[in-house]
């Protein structure tokens, strides 16, 4: 994705920020005010109800679009341990947090606007075509109007896309890339960006160029619709705030890829 930056009046365009909230971090409410969509934790590998409930009003208040972050139901783990479980069983746990958060958000007079898999669901699902599919299924028999955002160029996307749901491709500010376009495991030298100026660095380039460097060295093109800022980061906050700024120096405008 080209885009000339340089005239600064002409050739606006838009780019979502989001963040994954309701997950226990300190500055969620601070980092709202620098994001356009929240993904909120919906019982899987962090959340309850009445976290939940503090989360949706939360993002009302700063007009942030609202989306559910289902995962497997691992908290011992925080949803990141892999997990082969039967397709039934799949799309029930992804379906019953959605789910839980949708009502929710009803009572407290929001829509859901898009579903964002957590941690190993996520990833596994980029890579998995079966648990893709099963993912997808969940989201349309809750609300087929719902937009799966996913890893840029991953095998949710392909289901999702193949299914008739709205998608929005996912690159992340503060993670590094293997060279088939997957996250770098957490386990990985590297594989997270802890310097904010070089975390800001690859969100430019991904917004300017559309492309990102992989630990190997090579440059990766991706399709880039939204932008991660993880919530629980050593330095999400700053990190959170120095891209905003910088986005809108540029006159780049911040707004939800789902309205």
């Amino acid at each position: 994705m080209k885009k000339n930056l340089d005239s600064q009046f002409e050739n606006k365009y838009t780019i979502d920020l989001n963040a994954d909230l309701g997950e226990g971090g300190l500055d969620d409410e601070a980092i709202l005010a620098c994001v356009s969509s929240a993904n909120i934790a919906c019982g899987g590998h962090a959340g309850d109800s009445a976290s939940m409930r503090t989360a949706v009003r939360a993002a009302m208040r700063h007009q942030v679009a609202i989306g559910a972050h289902p995962s497997f139901v691992d908290r011992e783990n925080f949803g990141r341990s892999a997990m082969h479980l039967p397709a039934a069983e799949v799309m029930a746990m992804v379906s019953a947090q959605i789910r839980a958060l949708q009502a929710i958000a009803a009572e407290e007079g929001a829509r859901l606007l898009h579903v964002k898999p957590h941690g190993a669901l996520y990833n596994q699902a980029a890579r998995d075509p079966m648990l893709a599919r099963q993912i997808v299924q969940a989201v349309i028999e809750v609300d087929p109007r719902l937009c799966v955002v996913a890893l840029s160029g991953s095998a949710l996307i392909s289901a999702a896309k193949q299914a008739g749901l709205a998608v929005a491709e996912e690159v992340f500010a503060d993670r590094r890339y293997m060279p088939d376009g997957t996250l770098a495991p957490r386990n990985l030298p590297g594989a997270t960006i802890d310097d904010v100026t070089l975390a800001l660095q690859q969100v430019m380039r991904l917004i300017e160029d559309g492309q990102v460097l992989a630990l190997d060295g090579q440059l990766l093109t991706l399709k880039v619709d939204t932008i991660c800022l993880h919530g629980d980061g050593a330095h999400a906050l700053e990190l959170a705030r120095l891209i905003r700024f910088t986005l809108e120096q540029k006159h780049i405008l911040i707004g939800a890829a789902v309205r």
